[in-house]
């Protein structure tokens, strides 16, 4: 018989194994892998357990994925592009080296595109009501939040409605983002004939090892013409309805006509055959006949990418910047490569702005943004508090760059989660964002550093222990 004694050195064993395996194989990431050995000394029976479920990632299991995007996106169609973007009036755009880099890594760049913003979700889940009733073909959704709620029970009903009319309707949700949200709410959908409801990465025992690779896209895709994305998935609280929740809730979304609908279309078809297996045939986005030129380029990134291509692109913006960043988001937790950034602008003397919440909705995390806060402030960065939860994920540089998506500034979002960002060449978007930040701020409370000195001790320990394992949480 194992005694208790022995069952504790194997584990101790066990969690020597994994850290030596660490030490050798995990190099790209050592600030990650420091925080993971430091969960296995300070929890010697079940940090190897966590480690296991958590710590060991999906590369392998993602590498036929990104094959797949090579695929979709066609190589010579790239070839292609990297000849046009040499054209004068696009080479000479300040934005032309990032245009390059995302070319570079498999996101083709369109030009005639049109873009709606929304910062009130009542009138985002209304146009896209609208624009579900009205498709003729085809209904793609992708939320990583479903609610069993008053507006997610209006879309099932809507979709419902449209099977029955013959259009095609697939609908896919995050196993863990909707955890809560009962199965039986999509059975009416899964009985109709045409319509195919998919689970991403269900969560169950055999398959914890992807629990903490989500899929947070936010994606809608109608008729090959138009597409959504942006930060709000589908539930009361983006509305500020919700029972439960007392937050006053902001964020951003876009609907798209034009080029650009098609990679949009991809990235969902991507994420259908990963979870399904079954392929969807792609077509060539319907432009609009008066579609407006508003150069975009699609960048999705996550735990299958070669590269993390939107924190890239955000850090490439950054640096390009001679004026102003602006950046909203409901986490604040960056990597050292974008602390940096950040960092080298604001003391370049750019005027550096970050948004965040007053409110938290997950208070580890809070803690964790606020022990930025400091440094940020130490660079000359201001930090604006939002009197609720700010949700929305944009980042503005200079009137002439502007991405929205579903990416948060965390690491979460940059190296574990599946997800979606436009980024749009536009002085048009970027001035209209510009407009919506200062907004925004006026309604903020401005963190001062006399303030953040002000904070109690406990509330310093908070923020440094976890800080500690932000890497890998």
């Amino acid at each position: 018989m194992i005694s208790f004694g022995d069952l504790l050195w194997i584990a101790y064993l066990l969690n020597f194994a994994i850290i030596i395996t660490i030490v050798c194989f995990q190099k790209r990431n050592p600030t990650a892998s420091m925080a993971w050995i430091m969960c296995l000394i300070m929890l010697p029976v079940v940090g190897g357990l966590i480690f296991l479920i958590f710590g060991v990632g999906i590369k392998a299991f993602t590498r036929r994925k990104y094959q797949l995007k090579l695929e979709m996106n066609e190589k010579y169609l790239l070839e292609e592009q990297k000849k046009l973007i040499k054209r004068p009036d696009i080479a000479s755009q300040p934005y032309s080296v990032l245009v390059n880099y995302f070319l570079n890594n498999n996101f083709p760049y369109t030009e005639y595109n049109d873009v709606r913003v929304f910062t009130d979700a009542k009138e985002k889940y209304d146009c896209l009501f609208k624009d579900i009733e009205a498709a003729e073909e085809s209904i793609n959704i992708l939320y990583f939040i479903i609610r069993n709620d008053k507006i997610g029970n209006e879309l099932i009903d809507l979709l419902y409605k449209k099977a029955k009319q013959g259009v095609k309707v697939r609908l896919m949700y995050d196993g863990f983002g909707s955890i809560l949200t009962p199965r039986r709410l999509f059975n009416r959908l899964r009985e109709v004939e045409g319509s195919e409801v998919a689970e991403f990465f269900p969560v169950r025992i055999f398959s914890l090892s992807k629990i903490n690779h989500r899929n947070h896209r936010k994606i809608v895709v109608i008729d090959d013409k138009t597409a959504y994305l942006g930060g709000m998935n589908i539930g009361d609280e983006y509305m500020n309805n919700a029972k439960k929740r007392n937050l006053n809730w902001r964020d951003t979304h876009i609907r798209i006509e034009g080029e650009a609908v098609e990679y949009v279309a991809r990235c969902f078809a991507m994420d259908w055959e990963f979870s399904t297996g079954r392929e969807i045939p792609v077509k060539k986005a319907v432009v609009p006949q008066n579609c407006g030129r508003l150069p975009m380029q699609i960048v999705a990134s996550g735990p299958d990418s070669k590269d993390e291509e939107i924190k890239c692109g955000i850090i490439k913006m950054i640096y390009s910047a001679k004026r102003y960043v602006y950046i909203q988001t409901p986490y604040f937790v960056p990597d050292q490569a974008f602390m940096t950034a950040i960092q080298t602008a604001a003391q370049s003397g750019i005027d550096v702005r970050v948004m965040i919440p007053g409110v938290p909705d997950k208070k580890y995390v809070y803690h964790t943004t606020m022990s930025y806060a400091g440094e940020l402030l130490d660079a000359g960065v201001k930090v604006y508090l939002y009197p609720g939860f700010i949700h929305s994920k944009t980042v503005t540089v200079d009137d002439k760059i502007v991405t929205v998506g579903s990416t948060n500034i965390d690491i979460r979002s940059f190296q574990l989660l599946f997800e979606v960002n436009a980024f749009m060449f536009s002085q048009e978007k970027a001035v209209e964002h510009y407009d919506i930040f200062c907004s925004d701020m006026e309604r903020c409370h401005e963190l001062t550093m006399e303030e953040y000195k002000k904070r109690g001790f406990i509330k310093m320990v908070e923020e440094g222990f976890f800080r500690l394992f932000s890497p890998i949480m």
